[in-house]
């Protein structure tokens, strides 16, 4: 990304070694992929680029090819999300980049390279969402769990690998007729519309155990609404908006909690917990909702998911 003006401009250009970023890890990126963040990144004019120019893309997947990092070896395939990558420093949409090993995971052994970019931090940041739920001691004889924007790249996932932990999930979309069938394959028992505004004192009919959301704003109001007593509504993401016109009713009458959940700087021991879950979704289902694309049209893909018009993940092969 360049600064054009007053606004940016995305572009494939051709680096060299010295403009590689600083770290003790180098490594061949074999991909990234397309999250709602990684759009936002790449609108015109954004201001969450720390510094210009910057490569996007806030995650990769790779092999290393230079350490002087004692955890990390020539040959060794891995996975890196968060920690600035895109934002504050240059990120994963390019064919290498250098890294501090700390930002690094040795990939699962159940994934290949390319499956582990279509979990990606979308994917990841589900991850997080479901072992907080868990955390909370919410079960699946708790009762249903609600996803919203089911139809987005941290909704898909959930919903696989809520579903494969034995809960009854119900996907919450604005998109509910055109992705029904895809939704019941991943696993969900029910599709619905997006939640409706709640108004009143933020009190409905307790219906959710938990929720796992990525949308905010009155569709997180209007679920934390609806969350049974000692339920958890695990935040995400911001879809809607970065408000919430809620009371705090659903807290100190039903004892919920609202869990938010950062991807960016999560403990090793969190991602070791998410990435050893997100290595058992079911291989099949996960490629049905993966598509690919090269570098060239990353910038113009990730608007598409911005504005909600992609169903799943995108992986970017980096050499395509």
């Amino acid at each position: 990304m360049h600064p054009v003006g007053d606004s940016t401009r995305v572009s494939v250009d051709k680096l060299t070694d010295d403009d590689l970023p600083w770290g003790d890890v180098e490594v061949d990126v074999s991909y990234s992929d397309l999250n709602f963040k990684d759009g936002k990144v790449m609108e015109a004019g954004s201001p969450i680029p720390q510094h210009l120019p910057i490569v996007p893309g806030i995650d990769f997947v790779g092999t290393v090819t230079h350490s002087s990092n004692p955890l990390f070896a020539v040959g060794d395939e891995v996975v890196a999300n968060g920690f600035g990558l895109g934002t504050d420093r240059d990120g994963g949409l390019t064919q290498r980049t250098r890294v501090p090993g700390a930002f690094l995971r040795a990939l699962p052994s159940r994934l290949d390279q390319r499956r582990a970019a279509a979990i990606g931090t979308a994917g990841y940041t589900a991850g997080l969402a479901v072992e907080a739920i868990l955390e909370a001691g919410v079960r699946p004889s708790n009762g249903p769990v609600l996803v919203t924007g089911a139809g987005g790249g941290v909704g898909t996932i959930a919903i696989a690998v809520l579903a494969q932990a034995g809960f009854d999930v119900v996907a919450s979309t604005g998109r509910a007729d055109q992705l029904r069938d895809s939704l019941l394959r991943l696993g969900a028992r029910e599709i619905i519309g997006r939640l409706p505004a709640e108004a009143g004192d933020g009190l409905a009919t307790p219906t959710w155990s938990a929720v796992l959301d990525s949308v905010g704003s009155t569709t997180l109001a209007s679920a934390l609404a609806a969350t049974r007593y000692g339920g958890v509504v695990a935040a995400v993401g911001l879809a809607q908006g970065i408000d919430l016109p809620s009371t705090v009713l659903p807290f100190i009458l039903r004892g919920i909690s609202l869990v938010g959940i950062d991807s960016v700087y999560a403990s090793e021991y969190r991602r070791r917990r998410a990435w050893d879950r997100l290595a058992n979704v079911d291989h099949e289902l996960l490629d049905s909702i993966t598509s690919v694309v090269g570098l060239e049209d990353a910038a113009s893909v990730s608007q598409d998911v911005v504005a909600g018009r992609v169903h799943g993940r995108v992986v970017v092969d980096v050499h395509k």
